[in-house]
């Protein structure tokens, strides 16, 4: 890899975000002065409990959320900096898959519809955007693929819509992948599919991966290296297999406890 492909492809920095507007009692401050970067090719894992941040994390890398301080850059360029039409430029590079992704599919939108969405805005003629979406929906394993193009999200069940969601990051060729706990409504055997599907993804473009889980066990198998908050903080960072040796944080030594306990019971 080149010095300039190792530039952050994402930074934020000193990032703070409080929900609620002026201070009160009301206010949740669900961010606290948090630095985190993410590289091209890395695959960073962000894991905690409920309630932690981990989701305003992905909605302020994504634009979706505006830090009340800190800066967000993207490309090292700074989000707030960004007009409207410049921001919907920036996301082009970046997709987003939520926990349940009927969230970014428009119900009256056909699955074929909804896959091609990115080609279509990017203004590629209506032709290749039909065949590359065909094929992307082919390589996540919907069929029949000429049946399933024409569902609508309503008729799909979650795994089905989760692989809409990643078969839209096929057509968008994303620098970065930001998953939020996208296999948390699965069960076991459609969450390893849709692990393996991301993985693939993300190894065909050589993608950046921000994987969000309150699972340590899935974080290990999808981050080269873990970040546990605690609190609206990043308590501790490091490459996965030391972190998940040698847990510096007691954060992280509740959910090894967790991981093991819902080991012992499978």
């Amino acid at each position: 890899m080149t010095e300039a492909s190792n530039e952050p492809l994402l930074e934020l920095s000193g990032v703070n975000v409080r929900f609620g507007g002026r201070r009160s009692e009301g206010d949740v401050q669900a961010l606290r002065d948090l630095d985190l970067t993410i590289r091209p090719g890395e695959r960073l894992a962000i894991v905690g409990r409920s309630g932690v941040g981990k989701s305003t994390v992905a909605r302020v890398a994504f634009g979706l959320v505006a830090p009340t301080a800190g800066q967000v850059r993207v490309g090292g360029v700074d989000l707030a900096s960004r007009s409207r039409a410049q921001l919907r430029g920036t996301r082009r590079r970046m997709h987003l898959i939520f926990q349940d992704p009927y969230q970014s599919l428009h119900p009256g939108m056909s699955v074929l519809d909804a896959v091609s969405e990115p080609l279509a805005i990017a203004g590629t003629d209506r032709a290749q955007r039909t065949e590359r979406a065909l094929a992307a929906i082919e390589e996540v394993g919907l069929f029949p693929v000429a049946e399933m193009a024409g569902r609508y999200p309503g008729a799909l069940s979650g795994g089905q819509r989760q692989r809409v969601a990643i078969a839209r990051a096929l057509v968008a060729r994303p620098e970065l992948i930001i998953a939020d706990e996208p296999t948390s409504m699965l069960d076991a055997s459609i969450r390893a599919v849709i692990v393996r599907l991301l993985l693939h993804v993300q190894e065909k473009f050589n993608a950046a991966v921000l994987f969000i889980t309150h699972d340590l066990a899935l974080a290990r198998h999808m981050g080269d290296s873990i970040a546990v908050m605690h609190d609206g903080r990043i308590v501790e960072q490091r490459p996965s297999e030391e972190l998940i040796a040698d847990p510096a944080h007691p954060a992280t030594e509740e959910l090894l406890t967790a991981a093991r306990f819902a080991r012992s019971r499978a």
